[in-house]
């Protein structure tokens, strides 16, 4: 089967005249329904990805296969979803890499598991981390929807604030709201030069972290950005800033396990 055509089961994302956007998926007993007008799914499935569909009230609609940064921003959630402008700096900053062994602690609704799934790819290995077992279902169904090889992923019902079994790590990234209480384990399990990474959305967070960072004689090189997201609107001479842009979502700390410092008190 051809990854460009429409198939039963796929993820579609229906864009109409003034660009507002709907994901859904195909059955071809369903009908999509909008203020704009309905038409069949039955008329998208077997169509190449990109086609224009004419609906019912003569709207014509752009279907495309979602991306994943489609796909995250739009796909059911029980929690506040990690943004994609955060999702691709975490992939930067934490170095994820094919082949990385990572844990993941807060899988929440699964979009930072869909960015690290891809990006350890078949070689690699994610454990997914949460205290909740509807987060780790809806989450799975998330995944299955858009990553197609899962044979790196596992799915883990605990408390990481406990400690975990998994050793020789080369990342830890966590979605906590204390995930000082990791570091201990964190020093514990992670390769010489592994990279701890904390998504957090306070600043007074990030401070009991950094403190809590430098006092312990395992982490170097600890780092926190911001991402703000401005989007640009051109259209013909008129060149400016959207008016509505994604500002703050959360801070990105990082930090390098190190051998203790030879000063150190």
């Amino acid at each position: 089967m051809s990854r460009h055509i429409f198939h039963e089961g796929d993820h579609v994302l229906v864009l109409d005249r003034r660009g507002r956007r709907y994901l859904l998926r195909l059955d071809k007993s369903q009908d999509f329904h909008s203020h704009v007008g309905n038409f069949s799914h039955a008329d998208l499935i077997g169509k190449e990805e990109g086609t224009r569909i004419l609906n019912s009230k003569g709207h014509v609609l752009l279907a495309v296969k979602p991306t994943m940064v489609d796909f995250t921003t739009q796909m059911p959630r029980i929690a506040t979803v990690v943004y994609p402008k955060d999702l691709g700096t975490i992939i930067t900053l934490g170095d994820v890499f094919p082949g990385a062994k990572v844990l993941e602690a807060g899988t929440g609704s699964g979009a930072l598991t869909i960015a690290l799934a891809r990006a350890v790819g078949p070689k690699g290995h994610l454990i997914s981390y949460d205290l909740r077992s509807d987060m780790i279902e809806k989450a799975k169904a998330n995944v299955t929807a858009i990553v197609e090889d899962q044979s790196c992923l596992t799915f883990k019902l605990g408390d990481v604030y406990e400690g975990f079994n998994e050793v020789y790590l080369d990342r830890v990234i966590l979605d906590l709201p204390e995930p000082w209480k990791v570091l201990s384990h964190a020093s514990k399990s992670l390769i010489p030069g592994g990279i701890f990474l904390s998504f957090l959305p306070n600043i007074l967070q990030v401070h009991d972290l950094t403190v809590e960072l430098k006092s312990h004689d395992s982490f170097d090189m600890i780092e926190t950005v911001e991402v703000l997201l401005r989007p640009w609107t051109l259209e013909g001479r008129r060149v400016r800033p959207a008016q509505r842009m994604v500002g703050h979502t959360g801070f990105i700390t990082t930090a390098r396990k190190c051998s203790p410092h030879p000063f150190a008190k």
